[in-house]
């Protein structure tokens, strides 16, 4: 099993986030978000980024497939806890095979060295590295949320969310 990483960029200059992941000893940085650009932060822009992290001794991976922002693909979805629309739909998408592909191969990545995995919200309660985050805990992996100097917080799975034949579902009567 392996054990991961998370953090948001959130306003970070590119010197802290830098620094921030070499205190934690990060050697690859898969980018979550669905389009890696920013137009108030331009250091992270997918080019700028990728350039500042490989001179800093940190690889740089965009994995498109798990980027957030779905849009509705299922009709009748089963995670009726999540009264979130988009992470409703997130978790919808958690259910298919490109989903499953690609944070299979972040965990390879993480086997291999140690990895985060970052967007741009720097709360990850307040986005989809908490349904990333579910998801590899349930399948037994170690997740950890690295924010500001705080030593990392272990990730806990949402007690709504239940792993039903290798799939994480969100049921519940507490609806979020």
């Amino acid at each position: 099993m392996a054990t991961l990483f998370t953090i948001g960029h959130s306003t970070r200059t590119i010197e802290e986030l830098i620094a921030t992941l070499q205190e934690h000893q990060i050697e690859t940085l898969v980018d979550i978000r669905a389009f890696p650009m920013s137009r108030r932060l331009p250091h992270f822009n997918r080019k700028n980024l990728e350039k500042s992290l490989t001179n800093a001794g940190i690889h740089y991976l965009w994995k498109k497939e798990l980027g957030g922002m779905r849009k509705k693909s299922l009709a009748d979805s089963p995670n009726i806890a999540l009264r979130n629309a988009s992470f409703r739909n997130y978790a919808d998408y958690m259910l298919t095979p490109e989903f499953e592909h690609a944070v299979g191969e972040v965990i390879e990545f993480a086997q291999l060295s140690p990895t985060v995995y970052m967007c741009a919200e720097r709360v990850y309660f307040k986005c989809h590295r908490m349904l990333v985050s579910d998801w590899l805990v349930a399948h037994g992996h170690e997740v950890l949320h690295i924010d500001d100097e705080k030593a990392p917080k272990p990730h806990k799975l949402m007690a709504e969310a239940r792993l039903i034949d290798g799939k994480v579902i969100y049921r519940g009567d507490r609806l979020l």
